[in-house]
């Protein structure tokens, strides 16, 4: 997405760092073909992030959680509903499955999703949910929920 670079270190940091919703205003779950994005920001507010949230157009099991800082990095990004991830080295990963930034590639890598991290694959909320922790993403952001999640 970006030809900006970041050291390894340093993207870590980023994930890990502890972050909240930027503004205090509601978003609804996106609906098929729809997507939204929620503004984060560290705790000290040195740091900006975005939360996005995209829903495929036709499969309604399709979907993507990411998390990007300064606007175009994309620091972690859980997909799921979609075909397996083929990553550079040949290894395909069945979905859903996780992309966390890796210098010099990017997003480019996918690895399976830890257990105990998240609860149920097959459940799109408590992906979600679970997500959100991943990124240490401390309070809950305002998501409304959906029928059809």
């Amino acid at each position: 997405m970006a030809d900006i670079v970041l050291a390894q270190a340093e993207a870590d940091a980023l994930i890990a760092m502890h972050k909240r919703q930027a503004d205090e205003e509601w978003r609804d779950y996106p609906v098929l073909g729809g997507a939204v994005s929620v503004p984060l920001v560290s705790l000290d507010r040195r740091e900006a992030f975005l939360l996005d949230v995209h829903r495929g157009h036709i499969d309604l099991v399709k979907g993507t959680y990411q998390t990007r800082a300064r606007r175009v990095i994309v620091l972690a990004r859980l997909d799921f509903g979609a075909q397996p991830h083929r990553n550079p080295d040949g290894e395909e990963i069945a979905c859903p499955h996780l992309h966390v930034y890796r210098e010099g590639h990017a997003d480019k890598w996918a690895i399976p999703l830890a257990e105990g991290v998240f609860r149920d694959p097959d459940d799109r909320w408590a992906l979600f949910e679970d997500f959100v922790r991943y990124c240490g993403i401390i309070e809950a952001p305002l998501v409304r929920r959906r029928l059809f999640v």
